[in-house]
């Protein structure tokens, strides 16, 4: 490892610290676990921060859309398994639909129904933590020497494509890539 590798891992690391720390105190949530999804966020944001899933059409649509499913799975349903399930089903559709796939925002439902989550929680916590991160990484990706600026593109889908990888069968069907 370089002494350049090391310096800009020390920046991504305070910087990620910055970030996270702001977004557990400014949602005063009496729970980090409500927040968890955006540890997994911090990461994205900080250390790969040019790939799809961490731009912001990925970050905010995939916290909101999520969030949203888990807190309406609770709601009509409760917090059984099967609601869990098929709330996180639900998700990865919606996500891989809309195309922004955001993979920390995955846990969302699961989060949002164990903590009994309310409508208000999805702006008060998520959506105040997900700004939090944002304009921590907007402001550390332009004060920081060489790399790119966040974001790379405000609204790149994720998947950058239809293609869902393995999932679709290889040229001897086209029915799939329609």
């Amino acid at each position: 490892m370089t002494k350049t590798y090391l310096l800009r891992l020390a920046w991504i690391m305070l910087g990620s610290a910055i970030a996270i720390s702001l977004a557990l105190y400014l949602t005063q949530t009496s729970s980090p676990l409500l927040l968890a999804s955006l540890g997994g966020s911090t990461l994205f944001l900080f250390g790969l921060t040019t790939t799809p899933a961490a731009q912001p059409r990925a970050l905010f649509g995939g916290h909101i859309l999520s969030s949203l499913i888990g807190v309406l799975a609770y709601q009509f349903f409760g917090d059984t398994l099967p609601v869990s399930i098929i709330a996180v089903i639900l998700t990865i559709g919606v996500l891989l639909i809309t195309r922004t796939a955001h993979p920390p925002a995955g846990a969302n439902p699961l989060i949002m129904i164990q903590a009994h989550a309310g409508f208000m929680q999805i702006v008060t916590t998520v959506l105040l933590g997900v700004v939090v991160l944002f304009i921590v990484v907007w402001i550390w990706s332009r004060i920081g020497k060489g790399g790119k600026t966040y974001p790379i593109s405000w609204t790149q889908p994720s998947p950058p494509s239809r293609n869902l990888g393995i999932w679709l069968p290889g040229s001897r069907s086209t029915k799939w890539n329609r």
